[in-house]
């Protein structure tokens, strides 16, 4: 083996013990997110975060999130990845859409030149960025999003860039659809309590009826919904004002 054939592998074995850190460093990353006390963008930022950091030749990220019943969540680490996925997704095609609707990992060296978006390619080539890394974010439950991951050079994403985007993927995966379950059981508590409070809003409402009215509680509803439906306004706004003008009223009797 020739001096500089030598030099040459021991590049190459430093640069792989290099990006295999990275990539362990982020795995440990992730493995310590606490989805119970992140709110769900922020864990998605900084699981985007740990992509960049275990992709060689990454400089930015964006992570989405499939939501069911609502708007994707989408997270980005970069500003200029934030205006690349807003091309993206306003016009419907590029790696990350491709990734996500086929659940296999997207590479492009030269986005201008790929055919396989042509309307997504040269705008943004011409923003300066020609490198993308698409990864399907795979549960049991089935895709749960995508991680694009950028580069403004030329080719800089090769198999191995791949394979270990792979092997974060696996992971990132779980962590991304943890976080999605979280938040919809918040939001489902969230819900719920709204519900509850509002109800004892209109029942208190309902008593004030009764008490300044003499009527029985099927009537004093039946006076507030019909108010609602004059006024066009939701039964639960008709209760609050009635019973924060009897706060008031009762505040502004003076004490012995």
């Amino acid at each position: 083996m020739t001096p500089d054939a030598a030099g040459s592998e021991a590049r190459s074995s430093e640069q792989r013990s290099m990006e295999e850190d990275d990539l362990a460093s982020s795995l440990q990353g992730l493995s310590v997110l606490s989805t119970g006390e992140l709110p769900l963008k922020e864990l998605l930022i900084r699981v985007a975060r740990y992509a960049v950091q275990a992709i060689p030749n990454a400089d930015g990220a964006g992570l989405t999130l499939i939501e069911q019943r609502r708007s994707d969540t989408i997270v980005t680490t970069e500003d200029f990845v934030a205006e690349v996925d807003a091309v993206q997704y306003g016009i419907g095609e590029g790696p990350c859409i491709s990734a996500a609707r086929d659940g296999v990992t997207v590479m492009s060296g030269s986005l201008g030149g790929d055919s396989r978006w042509p309307r997504f390619g040269g705008r943004i080539a011409r923003m300066g960025v020609h490198s993308a890394l698409s990864l399907p974010l795979i549960t049991s439950d089935g895709v749960v999003g995508a991680m694009n991951i950028y580069a403004h050079a030329k080719h800089v994403f090769d198999e191995r860039a791949a394979t270990l985007g792979e092997l974060f993927a696996v992971p990132a995966a779980v962590a991304v659809q943890n976080a999605r379950v979280l938040a919809d059981t918040r939001r489902l508590a969230e819900r719920l309590q709204s519900a509850l409070d509002e109800r004892m809003i209109v029942e208190r409402a309902v008593g004030i009826v009764m008490s300044r009215s003499g009527v029985d509680e099927a009537a004093a509803l039946a006076r507030l919904t019909k108010l609602s439906q004059h006024e066009h306004v939701k039964l639960v706004q008709i209760a609050r004002t009635l019973v924060d003008e009897a706060v008031r009223r009762a505040r502004a009797i003076p004490l012995d």
